[in-house]
């Protein structure tokens, strides 16, 4: 054999074994989701322990968090999807089970993170609290971001608060 096809080989080993590796993290992960309550942190901790995982195992943690209505989970996982646009995940009921049932720390991470975050829902809640130091914090970065464009708005313009850049094209609009 030359060294080439036995370079080939290793890295389709090394492929076929990372595989493998997956498939047995995913079916744990699966495991996880579809029997613990309130596992989802767990399962994304292990998902990116992982380095990735079936589709289907995004699918169970995806029903976890909404069976269990975690806003912790489910705001972990809408930036995931974010970040990674093919996740077959649906963001926009996670980010309204943050909005909804999150905490204010979270709404406004959302805010700051999504390209086009729901504005006034996340406003509502955030001034429903009656939490000043947050709603001080939603003023002032409504003030310098007055239609609530997200990080990829923010580091187009060349704003010097930027934000971890989001994904393209995974526009979620609130009707």
């Amino acid at each position: 054999m030359t060294n080439q096809t036995n370079t080939q080989a290793y890295e389709d080993a090394a492929l076929e074994k990372r595989r493998e590796h997956l498939k047995n993290e995913s079916t744990l992960i699966i495991e996880m989701a579809n029997n613990e309550d309130f596992s989802a942190l767990r399962c994304i901790h292990q998902l990116s322990v992982a380095g990735g995982a079936t589709e289907g195992t995004y699918t169970a943690i995806e029903q976890r968090i909404v069976a269990d209505q975690d806003a912790a989970g489910a705001y972990h996982l809408a930036l995931l999807a974010q970040n990674t646009p093919d996740l077959p995940v649906d963001a926009r009921q996670l980010i309204e089970i943050v909005v909804n049932k999150g905490d204010n720390e979270q709404r406004l991470a959302l805010l700051k993170n999504l390209p086009l975050p729901p504005v006034e829902l996340i406003k509502e809640q955030i001034l429903a609290s009656d939490d000043g130091e947050a709603i001080g914090q939603m003023n002032a970065y409504l003030q310098i971001n007055p239609e609530g464009h997200g990080s990829q708005h923010m580091l187009v313009s060349g704003n010097s608060d930027q934000i971890v850049p989001l994904s393209e094209g995974k526009n979620i609009k609130f009707d």
